[in-house]
């Protein structure tokens, strides 16, 4: 009995010290590999260009370029490439005379990383409050890029009286992904999408180019923002919200509304495949659309001097 008793006690000294390994082992892993290691603080914000302004949500990043008085364009970027993104198109716009106002969604740049469900009603929000900070109180013309593409339809759905018009550049489009897989699994899933995905995302951004050589300081613009906490979590948090979303009725309430609206997509998009742009046309019947050739999900930036003067031509044809 008593060497029994024994064996038990050194069996479950043995399970003892496995389980206190794989903590350590698995905690040890998570500090290595999750990129997230500041908070994103006053201190943090001083580094920052542009401007700020607390929301409701929280503090939201943006720039505004321009005349005061002009026109207002607003720039709305994607997943998680932030503000930036829109770069070449800001200065052009801001060049030919129009206001330009861009900003990092919350959980991006520079902005918050609320804890909080990123539905299309936190984008929404985020959007209105913005411009009312702004005090813009003639319609905008609006321009999302992939996943901007959503937040700009969602936003002019439901606002049809403060849009002018809506510019989409390669955006999400048909039925997006259930929320299945390990990074859903309970408990261990965000573990596993900070530590397997997350320290990968910028070195990924790349495939979003045709020829990424022509881009090398894509992936160092990019780290930055992976190291505040909770950027992992709002991507996380976005794809859960949006899994299985179909854009179709989105897109097609603008189409009968009459919204004037262009389209341009990369003949080349692995992101979001060139083939789905045939949902948005037929969504939006009405849309001017023009597939850019030698361009990825990019268009904007591979080609950006097209992507530009098709952009200001929109403009010009729409009165203010």
């Amino acid at each position: 009995m008593d060497n029994e008793r024994a064996g038990l006690k050194r069996h479950a000294a043995i399970v003892v010290a496995i389980v206190a390994l794989l903590v350590v082992a698995t905690g040890g892993l998570y500090v290595s590999r999750n990129p997230e290691r500041a908070t994103l603080d006053d201190a943090a914000r001083a580094q920052a260009p542009g401007k700020f302004v607390r929301l409701s949500d929280g503090m939201t990043h943006y720039d505004v370029a321009g005349p005061d008085s002009a026109r207002t364009v607003v720039l709305v970027h994607g997943f998680s490439v932030p503000a930036y993104i829109w770069d070449s198109t800001a200065a052009a716009l801001s060049t030919a005379g129009y206001r330009v106002v861009r900003y990092d969604e919350y959980g991006r740049g520079w902005s918050d990383r609320p804890n909080v469900a990123y539905t299309a009603d936190l984008y929404d929000r985020q959007l209105g409050e913005l411009l009312d900070s702004l005090h813009v109180r003639d319609k905008v013309d609006l321009g999302g890029v992939s996943m901007g593409g959503w937040v700009t339809a969602t936003f002019a759905g439901r606002h049809p009286d403060r849009v002018r018009s809506l510019i989409l550049v390669d955006p999400v489009a048909g039925t997006s992904g259930a929320a299945s897989g390990m990074f859903y699994w309970p408990g261990i899933g965000p573990y596993l999408w900070q530590t397997v995905a997350v320290p990968k995302m910028a070195g990924g951004q790349a495939s979003d180019f045709v020829h990424p050589e022509r881009f090398p300081d894509w992936a160092d613009r990019y780290r930055p923002q992976t190291r505040f906490r909770g950027f992992g979590r709002s991507l996380l948090e976005t794809r859960r919200a949006t899994a299985g979303m179909n854009t179709d009725t989105l897109y097609g309430r603008l189409g009968r509304a009459n919204l004037p609206a262009l389209l341009l997509w990369g003949k080349e998009d692995k992101t979001v495949p060139f083939e789905r742009s045939s949902r948005v046309r037929q969504a939006i019947p009405g849309a001017e659309f023009h597939a850019i050739d030698d361009a990825g999900h990019l268009p904007i930036l591979e080609r950006a001097a097209l992507a530009d003067s098709l952009i200001l031509q929109f403009l010009a044809r729409l009165p203010r």
